[in-house]
């Protein structure tokens, strides 16, 4: 028998503190208990795959496993599980191909779409013509492929990227995972970037979306740095914040996971319209059909499930790449990125690994890493000695400033950059236009930092002067140890940015 345990008196001096907050505590509890709880919940419960979905995501479940990027499904757009053909393509890499890998499946649409409706008014007469006849029965068989000829389709296959994906992905996924269960998110959300990107840093859209997560530029600047020196898009890490706050937001508004994932494509205003007409998500899946709301958005949540479950198969069989151990540190002022890479040691190239948010401009030395800027660096104890003691000749007070021509009318990109003695592709890539170089009247174009005026170039080659545009002079920035007055050319009119 377990001896009697003495009798303890309880101690009281905590109970009118207990008293006067027990209301405060129960409702901060009840307050938080759903956040805290969330991460505990099964991801079936967060991420359910509903019935009505099922052949969507074995569909891309088969897109990113079966079929490579040289193969297009010609499918039926609207039941995944019909697939007519696989075509065969080219190798999309070599130059010049794209135009007749796209003419070949416009070829086989074509074909398919003029079975489909031959099969609608007549019977099948070739063995072709009764294997698709097949995929449809019953007594609305002919009025089914009648719909089926509007909408056959064809999906690049992408089993090569997205095993090129997951092991790309093995740099950030721990660090991305923190950063959502910081935000009180799901984890598992870090996968829908296999579905914006494949874990492709260079990743852009028609649309203008950067980085692993495509944020569009006016989204992007919700939440991140884009200007003519950074573009925080296309770093992992600062993107993956943005995204987990942008996730974050939509869940709270629209209550599901599917529905807050699907919004991430179609987008949050669009998903609470679909959410007041129709409710569910599985009733907006099959009935919703207003505005963007199109393949892509419909597909979206099916699109993330398949690779999530994907993507975790492969990463306990493929050698993935494993996260640098870095340290990131405030830049005190403006910094030349090459005079510093020569500073500390490192390669350009390395620095701008380890900081994909770096555009050219900064890269080329056309700006300066901005003051403040959270530079990431190896983790070396040398390396951080170096930056706690960086030579005041290295740091600048104010950005470098950029000269800018006004576009007048009847100018051309190649007469003015004939104009200023640079090479036409330079104007080209410095202001984001294509090869057709087209420019309209006031519009502002950037130059290289140490572009010559016109005038100067006239009084150089004494040749017959040439009228001088718009232009904003390059100003020679000072270092904080020099003295010397900064030397800005004279011209029609300054416009400073």
């Amino acid at each position: 028998m377990l001896p009697r345990c003495p009798r303890i008196k309880p101690i009281r001096i905590f109970m009118p503190f207990l008293q006067i907050h027990r209301s405060r505590i129960i409702l901060l509890t009840l307050l938080l208990f759903p956040c805290l709880l969330q991460p505990q919940k099964a991801a079936a419960e967060l991420f359910p795959r509903y019935p009505e979905i099922e052949k969507n995501i074995k569909f891309w479940e088969d897109i990113y496993t079966k079929y490579s990027i040289q193969q297009a499904v010609i499918h039926d757009a609207n039941d995944l599980s019909i697939v007519y053909t696989v075509v065969e393509l080219v190798d999309p890499l070599l130059p010049g191909i794209q135009k007749i890998n796209a003419l070949a499946q416009k070829q086989v649409i074509k074909k398919y779409e003029g079975i489909l409706y031959r099969l609608s008014r007549q019977a099948p007469s070739t063995p072709l013509e009764k294997r698709v006849a097949a995929r449809f029965s019953g007594k609305s068989a002919k009025r089914a492929m009648q719909r089926a000829a509007q909408n056959v389709r064809s999906q690049r296959g992408q089993k090569d990227r997205f095993v090129e994906g997951v092991i790309a992905s093995g740099a950030y996924l721990a660090e991305m995972k923190r950063i959502f269960r910081e935000y009180g998110l799901p984890e598992d959300l870090v996968y829908l970037a296999h579905v914006e990107s494949s874990f492709n840093l260079q990743a852009h859209s028609k649309q203008g979306a950067a980085g692993i997560w495509q944020f569009t530029r006016g989204t992007g600047k919700k939440y991140l740095r884009i200007d003519r020196g950074i573009d925080e898009r296309r770093d992992p890490i600062l993107a993956t914040h943005a995204a987990a706050k942008y996730l974050k937001k939509s869940y709270q508004r629209l209550g599901s996971w599917p529905l807050a994932i699907t919004s991430y494509n179609y987008g949050l205003s669009g998903m609470l319209r679909a959410r007041k007409e129709y409710g569910s998500y599985t009733e907006i899946f099959k009935n919703y059909r207003k505005g963007y709301f199109k393949f892509a958005s419909k597909n979206f949540y099916s699109e993330f499930l398949a690779a999530r479950a994907i993507a975790k198969k492969l990463e306990k069989v493929l050698k993935i790449n494993t996260p640098e151990k870095t340290i990131s540190l405030k830049l005190p002022a403006f910094v030349d990125l090459g005079k510093l890479s020569r500073y500390l040691g490192l390669t350009k190239e390395r620095l701008c690994l380890l900081n994909p948010a770096l555009k050219s401009a900064t890269i080329r030395g056309e700006r300066y890493l901005p003051r403040g800027y959270s530079l990431r660096l190896p983790a070396d104890p040398g390396i951080r000695q170096k930056m706690a003691h960086i030579p005041a000749s290295l740091l600048y007070k104010r950005q470098r400033q950029q000269a800018i021509h006004e576009v007048r009318r009847g100018e051309t990109a190649i007469g003015i950059a004939k104009r200023y003695g640079i090479s036409l592709k330079s104007l080209l890539r410095l202001n984001n236009l294509d090869h057709k170089a087209q420019i309209y009247t006031n519009q502002k174009l950037h130059l290289p930092h140490n572009t010559v005026s016109p005038q100067t170039m006239t009084t150089r080659t004494r040749q017959k002067k040439i009228p001088v545009p718009t232009l904003v002079g390059t100003r020679k920035n000072r270092p904080y140890l020099n003295n010397t007055a900064g030397e800005q050319s004279r011209t029609t009119r300054v416009i400073q940015r």
